[in-house]
């Protein structure tokens, strides 16, 4: 999930004017936690970024960012004595770096570990497994990925996998700020189809018979939290959690509530 292609200075525009807190708001510099032995952007937080909606990994809730990503980062927060606080930004701001070195301690927001963004951040161990899907309106014609190639449009969210991956074999996406307005537009109409990880598509399509699908795009897309690089104690507590709820069974709870199936 996600990929940037956007400059470095968009990037820094975009950091500077998207980040809304849902939670209290965070210090510029890691200050020590109290009664943890992490160090935290906000003493006795812990800060995690995110970009709903992108349901069921994070979505809103009666004011509230919920979802499978949140659960994770409670967990995190709760087994290191921290209070957890959520900050919703542009996914660009968390794939180029600039969120974990400026704004939180961890980010999670259903993101793809690749090389590139290990160039920037450090990844915990693999939780999901989570291929690409191509989805189209029932109306739309499109019976195959060569369909989608032939002036149909296609819906991407902006800086994902999905997007690189369209432009890499022969589609023009269209593409869309967050995956809540890409499914709308197929959905409408206005749009032929989406393509982006099955997570999303396939749950976004349980509740909308107009969705239909027509490929599975295998691409060993594996997500992780990331964390600033180099943050090995934060690293480490994110993993140590992450094993606690695989250990436990608690991991396969979580993935039946949010996803519905024994998902991997």
């Amino acid at each position: 999930m996600r990929s940037s292609h956007a400059s470095a200075l968009a990037l820094a525009a975009v950091a500077a004017l998207s980040l809304t807190a849902c939670g209290s708001g965070s210090d510029a510099a890691p200050a020590a936690s109290g009664g943890s032995s992490l160090s935290t952007i906000s003493s006795g937080s812990l800060t995690v970024c995110t970009n709903p909606p992108y349901e069921p990994f994070e979505y809103q809730e009666n004011g509230t960012t919920v979802g499978f990503d949140m659960d994770l980062a409670k967990a995190v927060a709760d087994d290191a004595g921290l209070k957890l606080n959520i900050l919703n930004v542009g996914f660009e701001t968390m794939d180029s770096g600039i969120a974990l070195a400026t704004q939180c301690d961890i980010a999670a927001s259903g993101i793809t570990i690749n090389d590139t963004r290990k160039a920037k951040m450090d990844f915990s161990t693999p939780y999901l497994d989570d291929d690409l899907v191509l989805m189209a309106n029932k109306n739309s014609g499109i019976a195959s990925i060569d369909d989608a190639k032939n002036g149909k449009k296609v819906g991407v969210q902006q800086a994902t996998t999905g997007e690189s991956w369209a432009k890499e074999n022969g589609i023009t996406p269209v593409s869309f700020k967050d995956v809540g307005l890409q499914i709308q537009a197929v959905a409408a109409g206005t749009n032929d189809a989406a393509l982006g990880n099955q997570s999303v598509l396939l749950f976004a399509a349980k509740d909308n018979a107009d969705l239909v699908k027509v490929a599975d795009i295998p691409t060993g897309e594996k997500l992780g939290i990331a964390v600033k690089k180099d943050n090995a104690p934060m690293l480490e507590a994110v993993n140590k959690t992450l094993k606690r709820l695989e250990d436990s069974g608690e991991m396969l709870k979580l993935k039946q509530k949010y996803f519905g199936t024994d998902v991997k």
